[in-house]
């Protein structure tokens, strides 16, 4: 017997079959049924008007299991929150945020002592008093979570007759719950062979939107039928970006009740060693900065660029933010705002490190008011720009 004729036999059975194959074809169901049928329909009518013979419908086995596809699945992506507060949450998250050979480039033999000897013992508690000021109390979770599920909600408002039911919206964390890979797996449930990833950093880097690829990766690996993929590369220069921030900065500014003499535009840091070894992070975080303040029309000695979050003794980007705060309040500096453009959503390092620590260091050196100004969230500004680059990189699928 041929090869070919023996895939077919009726003795051979599929993976997702309850009962042996009998019939060579069988037919796909689901969300392409109602534009797949209709043009099928229309094929018929065609085809009936020219003479020529209806075309043939591919017959299913009655038996055979309904399998969904032909959607299109929408993966927001970000960084992470711990599941609680209390000491073993927080030691749970930290342990796989600093696990993650793409945040701790050091040698695991070096590493893995000062991490579980040392980094696990100590800072689940300290960190778990700085989340619980900040925690949402009324779900439960962080706030990048409650964000990025508003985000993914009212971006598949936005979008709701742009594909119809055809595209399926969804987010997850690279680190905790909900996880990537089940996100993954429920899309291609509910039918979805093509899926778009976005992770949610506008600076490209390699601790951030690299290891949020390698786990949605990861997860292809283990599937037996891979969707289609594409990942929305980094915005850092996108119009609607810095369209969005500008007009997010200038509503903020409005509301307060003095005039900043300076405004601190600060990135998440990240060791210098990354920049040399080819990371664009810093360039595309400079880039960022200087769009952004001619798009505000301020002078450069207003607008002032600085890396935060710098752990552990390595030099890392500079200027710091929080030596630049205290620099400032001692030389007489009297007001000052900080606005964090390379975060899609209020975290942790925004909420309790900028609006917490560094207005302690500004106001304790002689500052008078300080001002912290909110990342576009799911504002509406903010939805505008997951909008714009989602509907541009589903180009070609819908």
């Amino acid at each position: 017997m041929p090869d070919a004729a023996k895939a077919c036999s009726p003795q051979k059975q599929l993976p997702h079959c309850r009962t042996p194959l009998v019939k060579p074809l069988c037919r796909l169901d689901e969300s392409r049924n109602s534009s797949k049928s209709q043009a099928m329909e229309k094929r018929i009518d065609t085809n009936a008007e020219a003479g020529l013979p209806a075309a043939p419908a591919i017959a299913m086995p009655a038996d055979h299991p309904r399998v969904r596809s032909g959607r299109i699945g929408v993966l927001l992506m970000n960084l992470g929150t711990p599941e609680g507060t209390s000491y073993w949450p927080m030691r749970a998250y930290l342990k796989e945020f600093l696990s993650d050979r793409r945040v701790i480039e050091e040698p695991r033999w070096k590493w893995w002592p000062i991490l579980n000897l040392i980094i696990l013992s100590t800072r689940p508690g300290r960190k778990g008093k700085d989340y619980a000021t900040i925690w949402n109390k009324e779900r439960d979770e962080g706030p990048l979570k409650t964000i990025t599920r508003s985000q993914t909600e009212q971006l598949a408002q936005r979008l709701n007759g742009f594909a119809g039911d055809r595209i399926v919206f969804d987010w997850a964390m690279r680190y905790g719950f909900p996880d990537v890979k089940s996100r993954i797996q429920h899309l291609q449930n509910e039918g979805c062979d093509r899926i778009l990833f976005v992770p949610l950093y506008p600076q490209y880097a390699a601790p951030t939107t690299a290891t949020a690829c390698d786990h949605a990766f990861r997860a292809l690996m283990e599937m037996r039928w891979q969707p289609a993929v594409r990942t929305v590369p980094a915005y850092h220069d996108d119009p609607a970006y810095i369209g969005a921030l500008a007009t997010s900065m200038r509503a903020s500014l409005a509301k307060l009740d003095f005039e900043p003499e300076i405004i601190l535009c600060s990135f998440h840091g990240m060791p210098k060693e990354n920049l040399l070894k080819g990371d664009p992070y810093y360039c595309q975080c400079v880039k960022t900065w200087r769009l952004l303040r001619d798009e505000l029309g301020l002078p450069e000695e207003r607008f002032r660029l600085t890396f935060q979050s710098r752990f552990g003794p390595d030099e890392w980007l500079q200027p710091y933010t929080d030596e630049t705060v205290k620099a400032l309040a001692q030389g007489g500096a009297k007001s000052l705002a900080i606005v964090a453009p390379g975060f899609s959503a209020d975290c942790l390092e925004t909420l309790e490190e900028l609006d917490g620590e560094n207005r302690e260091i500004f106001l304790h050196n002689g500052g008078e008011k300080f001002a912290y100004l909110p990342c576009l969230n799911d504002s509406a500004e903010g939805i505008d720009v997951i909008e714009a680059l989602v509907r541009r990189e589903l180009m070609g699928w819908v």
